[in-house]
């Protein structure tokens, strides 16, 4: 079984610099062997990958791999709590945020882009418990934001 980091190499991925905090909180919080990623924005290359809402300004493919940036740039910074990507032993829960238009209700199809990428890296320990809410607004006008919560060796 490949590592997180040989699987994301495989992937054709890499992790990006950990995005700076965009307000008053920190990137994580960690106790023990949990570390809590504070949510993350679509950041590519300094500039939101996707903004409005789903589906009228962003459609749900796009939101889908704005949800997969969010999970990069969350990973970068539990990579940096735990001292390495490697040092993830588990994805225990995801929370995704999509700003949604009026009676759009197709939130859990933009998560699994940040879903399906976790279990990609880590297997079956990149399964996990999840949430998918729609949202009026997000920081930013970003069309997606995604938090996590792993387990660290």
């Amino acid at each position: 079984m490949p590592t997180p980091s040989e699987a994301l190499s495989a992937l054709g991925l890499v992790l990006p610099p950990a995005p700076k905090p965009v307000a008053s909180y920190v990137p994580f919080a960690r106790s023990g062997n949990l570390v809590w990623v504070s949510g993350q924005l679509p950041f590519r290359d300094g500039a939101l990958a996707a903004t409005g809402p789903v589906p009228s300004a962003c459609s749900i493919d796009s939101a889908q791999q704005a949800a997969r940036q969010c999970a990069l740039n969350a990973l970068a910074v539990a990579a940096d709590a735990a001292g390495g990507l490697d040092m993830i032993e588990r994805v225990l829960r995801v929370g995704v945020f999509v700003q949604s238009d009026a009676g759009f209700t197709e939130q859990p199809k933009v998560a699994n882009g940040a879903s399906d990428l976790l279990q990609q890296v880590f297997g079956e320990a990149g399964r996990h418990a999840r949430a998918a809410v729609g949202n009026i607004a997000l920081p930013l006008g970003a069309s997606v934001e995604v938090e996590l919560l792993v387990q660290v060796r």
